[in-house]
């Protein structure tokens, strides 16, 4: 989960480019940074525990020339965050310079081969096992190329790696796993974990597969096997204005993206649905794609695992089988599968390890397989049999927010094609759904513009704890809303499906346990119910509903408004108010909101 930046080119300004593609990647890590320049001698490192600013306050005094160089930000895997422990790292005699990503399985039989062979190491992680036997390699007489193939031979597990050597002024790279991605410009190439660490200079991008090596050279590239293999990959331009992945006049990318929701949701649904004629129009699905489909399971983790359980939910209660299953489970206890299993994996990012392995294994069932994700040409979308992308545009704060709602209507759109061609027939009442997702946007702008979130936020900031509950729909919405708060605010709260909490966590429930209450015009006398009993203890309830929803609205403490819409819709709007009360809450406890302790924007390991 870390993030890698390489650049090479004709001018001497390396470390100036290096450090804007690390502060456009700190959302993969933020543990320590670090960076290492060539210019006509050996890797200069320069690297520091901490964010980016402390590596930027290092080199304030003199910034290093160089034509060439790469770069890291780290999310730990291996070792605490320390000055040993950050990329890049380097062998015994220096010659070496490696960043690495992912994580390498056998480093511990590695370390303990070369310990013996007299190597000392420097750091606990396992990343430095690379320049070690690189340099034993290029002692044995091998050129630098070759020393580092035979090294990235010796290596087991996940790993996007760049190196810098001694010997040579190229740049050496290579991925397995683990994401990597080329920028091409003229005279200059760049390598990175993510688009936005190089969109300050090109939009012009080669995206690269596992196995793939890489070798960069000023105004040249070469792309191999790992056996030395010529390979061809396409150059893709991406429509992504650099402006889109910066902060702009916001506190926090959160609040940007928070905001961004209307556009993002107006892209998402641009050409996609018709609520007039109740027409569906997905690029590469048309009617009859998925007609041999029998049953649908989706796989995903986090912030998407809760939009798959939205997807489950909308296709399941129109007659079409279909379950959500965490990756990260599914990809080690696989339920059946066979060619009429359609399996969906939902990761914004494309580059989900978990998601990944899931899909891998369905497909080594005979599943068909479809990425519903953010990223054209990421991993998932390549490997998958089909794509969908959500077109949310880039989200860079750890906490997902609106590509959580442009994975619920991208799946809402792809759930009904998938009814239509497996079930027979058009959805029940489906010109009504289009038509309130149509409206979505504008209706996702009002609360932006009228939302009480803050008040509320401020009227419950030193509670004991915070639960979140929803029925059918918006069960998964009550999750999300959960995981935003804990995750960026550090208290504890946790989501319940409404009809549970009287099976146990009503034992929770105290007058310093607000309850938060979602509810959508369908199964709310039940939810009502649960509500009483939560008043009954005495806890706060703050309803999550339209206005127009009067005997919801006279139960409650408190009501965060929702403009009236439909069921299959309403937990959309639901969950933008519950991501700015989450904002507003971790905001007052003034936490560092788009860098949460402990967690990373792309999970890129197992």
């Amino acid at each position: 989960m870390c993030g890698i930046i390489a650049r090479i080119g004709e001018t001497d300004d390396a470390v100036d480019e290096l450090l804007v593609g690390l502060e456009n990647l700190e959302y993969r890590g933020y543990d320590s940074a670090g960076l290492a320049v060539k210019n006509g001698r050996g890797p200069t490192v320069f690297k520091r525990e901490g964010q980016i600013s402390n590596l930027k306050d290092l080199l304030a005094n003199e910034v290093p020339s160089g034509e060439l160089g790469i770069g890291h930000t780290r999310w730990s895997t291996h070792g605490p965050p320390t000055d040993e422990n950050a990329h890049p790292h380097t062998g015994c005699s220096d010659r070496v310079a490696v960043v690495h990503n992912g994580i390498i399985e056998n480093h511990d039989a590695l370390r303990t081969e070369l310990s013996e062979r007299g190597h000392y190491f420097k750091s606990d992680t396992d990343t430095e096992v690379i320049p070690h036997l690189v340099e034993e390699h290029l002692a044995d007489g091998a050129t630098p190329e070759q020393a580092f193939r035979r090294t990235v031979q010796r290596l087991s597990g996940s790993y996007a790696i760049a190196m810098l050597v001694d010997e040579s002024d190229a740049i050496y790279a290579t991925r397995s796993g683990s994401p990597l991605v080329l920028g091409v410009r003229e005279g200059k190439y760049y390598l990175a974990s993510d688009v936005p660490a190089f969109l300050d200079f090109t939009d012009e991008v080669i995206f690269l597969d596992d196995g793939d090596v890489v070798v960069l050279e000023p105004g040249h590239h070469e792309i191999t096997t790992l056996d030395g293999e010529p390979i061809e990959r396409p150059t893709q331009t991406i429509d992504w204005d650099p402006e889109d992945a910066g902060k702009g006049a916001y506190d926090h990318y959160m609040l940007k993206e928070i905001h961004e929701q209307p556009t993002s949701l107006r892209q998402t649904l641009r050409g996609r649905a018709d609520p007039v004629t109740g027409d569906i129009h997905l690029e590469d699905f048309p009617p009859g794609t998925f007609e041999d489909v029998e049953r649908v399971q989706f796989v995903a983790c986090g912030t998407s695992y809760h939009a798959g359980l939205v997807g489950s939910n909308f296709i399941g209660s129109r007659g079409l089988p279909s379950q959500t299953f965490l990756a990260s489970e599914y990809a080690v206890s696989r339920p059946p599968v066979d060619e009429n299993t359609l399996v969906i994996g939902v990761t914004q990012s494309g580059e989900t390890a978990d998601t990944l392995a899931a899909l891998r294994e369905a497909k080594d069932g005979g599943a068909r397989t479809l990425a519903v994700t953010n990223v054209v040409g990421s991993t998932a979308a390549r490997e998958c049999d089909d794509a969908l992308f959500i077109r949310a545009g880039p989200e860079i704060g750890v906490a997902a927010t609106k590509t959580f709602s442009s994975q619920v209507v991208s799946l809402s759109l792809l759930g009904e094609r998938l009814v239509r061609d497996v079930v027979g027939h058009r959805s029940e009442g489906i010109t009504d759904v289009l038509s309130a997702l149509s409206d979505l946007p504008d209706h996702v702008q009002q609360i932006l513009d009228y939302s009480k979130a803050h008040r509320i936020a401020k009227q419950y900031h030193d509670s004991e704890a915070y639960f979140f509950i929803g029925r059918g729909s918006v069960f998964p919405v009550a999750l999300e809303g959960a995981l935003k708060f804990k995750e960026i605010s550090y208290e504890h709260a946790e989501g319940f499906a409404a009809g549970e909490l009287k099976h146990g966590p009503l034992a929770l429930v105290t007058p310093a346990t607000p309850v938060f209450a979602v509810f959508t015009g369908r199964h709310d006398q039940k939810t009502l119910s649960n509500v009483k009993e939560v008043e009954a203890r005495g806890a706060p309830v703050v309803a999550v509903t339209s206005d127009a929803n009067e005997a919801v609205v006279q139960h409650a403490n408190d009501v965060l408004t929702i403009p009236e819409t439909h069921p299959d819709v309403a937990g959309i709007l639901a969950n933008v108010q519950l991501q700015l009360l989450s904002y507003h809450a971790a905001e007052q406890l003034d936490r560092p909101i788009d860098k949460p302790r402990n967690l990373a924007k792309s999970v890129t390991v197992e």
